[in-house]
């Protein structure tokens, strides 16, 4: 069985299989990183990564606004 590719939920980057981090969240949701720097601004920092230039999401605006 092959593992796909993931996204990380920061930064938007691909992942490569058998690196990166999963967070389970205590509603269940399933947070993937790729990096401490995506976790940390994420999770403690708690940065939206839509102002930051460094993501895939920068300028991006939210659906269905």
């Amino acid at each position: 069985m092959l593992s796909r590719a993931r996204k990380c939920s920061f930064c938007g980057s691909e992942i490569p299989v058998g690196s990166g981090l999963m967070y389970v969240k205590r509603d269940g949701t399933i947070l993937w990183f790729c990096s401490r720097k995506c976790r940390v601004s994420m999770l403690e920092f708690h940065r939206d990564p839509r102002k930051l230039k460094w993501t895939e999401y920068h300028g991006k605006r939210e659906r269905g606004s």
